[in-house]
């Protein structure tokens, strides 16, 4: 390995790590924020979750559509398609937030199994989803400079751990779907 490379990637430690921490408290913290408590009269944003359901979707495509490019060697377009399922990661983040500082959150109505199922998928989903920036957040960093073995290596663990929250997100909002208010 290039120790050039690895210089450059140790650069960036600072930063992976404070964003590991930081996203998911400010994620934690501002969904449970409601601006109407602080007098700010907004419209619940309730238009929301489908669409960021559809961008965890549209992000389980690309994360597919990467791997596919990077099978066959196209390496331009699965830095692209990656840069772009990070872009969407972070758009999802913002509607995410949105919604919850201006709506209530919905309490899943199924009984039974299912909703034992649907617990299950939604912690998995959470707790993966916290898991995966340190990861992603990496493998990125990796790639950018220029430590392929080392990206290839993590990049194995990171991609079907994005792709089950990806996935799960939009299994989560179906199955929530049909209890919002």
């Amino acid at each position: 390995m290039n120790n050039e490379n690895l210089i450059e990637e140790k650069k960036y430690n600072k930063w992976i790590v404070v964003l590991a921490i930081v996203i998911p408290i400010v994620v934690a913290v501002l969904s449970r924020v409601k601006l109407q408590d602080f007098g700010i009269e907004v419209e619940p944003l309730t238009f929301l979750p489908p669409i960021y359901a559809a961008i965890n979707g549209l992000t389980a495509i690309v994360l597919i559509v990467a791997f596919i490019a990077i099978k066959n060697k196209n390496i331009v377009l699965h830095e692209n398609l990656m840069t772009t399922a990070i872009w969407c990661s972070v758009v999802f983040l913002i509607m995410y937030v949105a919604y919850h500082m201006t709506s209530d959150s919905t309490k899943f109505g199924g009984e039974g199994t299912i909703k034992y199922v649907y617990y299950f998928i939604l912690l998995t989903h959470i707790l993966l989803s916290i898991v995966i920036i340190p990861f992603v957040l990496i493998t990125y960093v990796r790639a950018i400079t220029n430590n392929i073995e080392r990206h290839k290596k993590i990049a194995k663990i990171t991609f079907p751990l994005w792709l089950y929250v990806a996935v799960t997100g939009v299994i989560v909002y179906m199955m929530i779907s049909p209890y919002y208010v």
